[in-house]
């Protein structure tokens, strides 16, 4: 393949990628309106986790994980699944759709910060100053979610946990032998394993009356597991083996594509504080990444 087709095909997977990203927040709000946190998050592995490795084993015929690699896999799960989107999906119940696509676009400063940390590199200025701006533009998109209760302080701190988890996972990725596994082995056996670190939680908190199976529950655990824990996270793994620091370029559009899909969806507000918000994180990202 060209250089020019290489590329054009790294774009369409890089922005396909990002919508499909983005609308985790939107799916994962409209599954909480009939459904618990963890009974979502836990029923989306599952179902994504086992669909992808049925075919992976029996369809595609690829090999099992191997010694060094089941480790590896259980700690990508955990830092991957259990953490970061088991947190994430209890702060969709106290922020917005479109701050948690926002907190997303984030990633790419964190990450950049995790891997000089992770390598012993010094930190670039240019990172600081991204990071200023990218934290200045989640306040600035944040104070009138806060004044009209789209988010709350416990919301954004526990979003911000899950988001330095995702960080830190990919990092770890990258920074692993897989030998010849299959992406979707990785990611069937990875989601699967961060399905099971969080039953505990699932049983401890479970509560019935509180978990209706109807067109919000089912479509929202549907649409994450599919389109989202199948469809972008391969996108995003493949974009991973390319090349780490380029792959998390694409979490900048997140934030634009987030709060579009809010608003169509879920009726949330756009106003001033969100386009300055959004313009602040994307000029941080844009400083971070314009010299890799």
């Amino acid at each position: 393949m060209s250089k020019e087709r290489s590329g054009l095909k790294l774009v369409v997977i890089g922005i396909l990628f990002a919508i499909l990203w983005s609308s985790a927040s939107a799916a994962t709000k409209i599954g909480l309106k009939s459904a618990q946190p963890f009974v979502i998050a836990v029923s989306r592995f599952f179902f994504a986790g086992v669909l992808m490795l049925i075919i992976a084993h029996v369809i595609m015929k690829k090999r099992l994980p191997e010694k060094q690699e089941w480790k590896q896999l259980a700690v990508y799960g955990f830092l991957n699944i259990s953490v970061y989107l088991g947190l994430y999906v209890i702060a969709m119940l106290y922020v917005s759709a479109g701050l948690g696509s926002l907190a997303v676009g984030t990633n790419p400063v964190l990450i950049s910060i995790i891997a000089a940390v992770w390598l012993r590199q010094p930190l670039k200025i240019s990172t600081i100053i991204s990071l200023v701006l990218c934290t200045a533009g989640v306040v600035v998109a944040a104070y009138p979610l806060l004044k009209n209760s789209y988010a709350t302080p416990m919301g954004l701190l526990v979003l911000l946990i899950s988001m330095l988890s995702y960080s830190i996972g990919a990092v770890y990725f990258s920074k692993n032998k897989w030998n010849d596994l299959h992406i979707l082995t990785i990611n069937g056996w990875q989601t699967i394993m961060g399905g099971v670190f969080l039953l505990p939680f699932l049983f401890a908190f479970y509560d019935g009356s509180k978990n209706k199976y109807d067109i919000h529950s089912i479509g929202g655990i549907l649409w994450l597991a599919i389109p989202v824990s199948i469809g972008a996270v391969q996108l995003w793994l493949y974009l991973l083996r390319d090349n780490p620091v380029k792959a998390s370029f694409w979490l900048f559009l997140t934030p634009v594509f987030g709060f579009i899909i809010a608003a169509l969806t879920l009726h949330e507000p756009i106003s001033l504080y969100t386009l300055v918000g959004v313009l602040l994180v994307i000029g941080g990202l844009y400083i971070v990444q314009k010299k890799k």
